[in-house]
């Protein structure tokens, strides 16, 4: 069984387990047609979905205002409703985008910006604050980060947000807004194929929690093979920063898939599901991770929060693990 966390410094209390709300925007695209959702969804099975992480012990779910356009934030407010205050939401700033077209638009990581976002992140979620706040641009300018910063404390201030972190996959950025006494953790990718040793000692040295985007490799620790994906599914024409996929709609990459193959035996030990297996991985690394998979379904929600029974894998399996992967 694995225990609930505490984000970082904050004192928030949150479930071991994150949901990650990417999905549940829905479709939308670049100007040129990009996708960047991951295909059609049904709310209200997205809303049962979210119900019923609640039921589960689930108390930390992760958006961001340009999933879907802003869809996704208007579907986990309108599905938390009156238990909003039973959970923590974070959700993420520094993309622009058209809510009526569902396009992306480009980036603003200006200060000007941060408050603006905000503003319209709480009206779509049904909220008055925000209890984690996460800049969404990766590899902003560390000074801008420093700034963006000092930002994010006067919201804490005001009462808006609880407290703030970088989603960036950068130890040296992540690392600027640690300097700030409300910084409460890094959003970064950590999976059994994309280990970060340098973010988790970053995590442990500053005292951040760790969430971990992409806990299940985008699907392909799901235990699906990924080789149908819908037009609107950003896994059908993979952008460069997306690995584990051909081009377009060829499915997923027959290397990645050889990889699941090697580990999954050991992942799938003492009756875990594969993505169970993937998720105690995350565990095992370091006390302070929070993954965060994604969902579309009830079964799928109930499959992830039923990780948090099974709790982490073992050093010895972790050991396994990388012999097998070989590094």
């Amino acid at each position: 069984m694995e225990t609930n966390r505490t984000l970082g410094r904050s004192g928030i209390d949150v479930s071991p387990l994150g949901f990650g709300c990417w999905a549940i925007g829905g479709e939308w695209s670049t100007p040129d047609g990009q996708p960047l959702g991951w295909g059609k969804v049904d709310d209200e099975e997205s809303v049962r979905a979210i119900h019923r992480a609640l039921d589960l012990g689930v108390t930390f779910f992760d958006t961001a205002d340009t999933y879907g356009a802003g869809h996704s934030e208007r579907v986990l407010g309108r599905a938390l409703g009156k238990r909003r205050a039973d959970v923590a939401v974070a959700t993420k700033w520094g993309n622009v985008f058209d809510e009526g077209t569902r396009t992306a638009l480009g980036q603003d990581a200006s200060v000007e910006h941060v408050r603006e976002a905000l503003t319209a992140s709480l009206a779509r979620l049904g909220t008055d604050y925000v209890d984690l706040y996460q800049l969404h641009v990766s590899d902003a300018h560390p000074d801008q980060g420093a700034q963006l910063r000092d930002a994010c404390e006067e919201l804490v201030g005001e009462g808006l947000i609880r407290a703030y972190a970088w989603s960036t996959d950068d130890p040296a950025r992540a690392a600027v807004f640690a300097e700030g006494a409300h910084c409460a953790a890094v959003q970064h990718a950590l999976n059994v194929f994309q280990d970060a040793p340098e973010m988790l000692a970053l995590c442990a040295e500053s005292e951040l929690a760790s969430i971990n985007r992409s806990p299940l490799a985008m699907g392909l620790l799901a235990g699906r093979r990924q080789d149908r994906l819908e037009a609107g599914d950003i896994r059908s024409r993979p952008p460069e920063w997306l690995p584990g996929f051909g081009d377009e709609g060829t499915g997923a990459d027959p290397d990645w898939l050889a990889r699941v193959d090697a580990v999954r035996s050991v992942l799938t030990s003492e009756g875990r599901t594969l993505a169970q297996g993937a998720l105690g991985w995350i565990w095992a690394r370091s006390p302070r991770t929070i993954p965060i998979p994604g969902f579309r379904s009830v079964d799928q929600a109930e499959q992830n929060a039923g990780a948090i029974a099974k709790g982490p894998l073992t050093a010895a399996q972790l050991a396994e693990i990388d012999r097998l992967l070989g590094r």
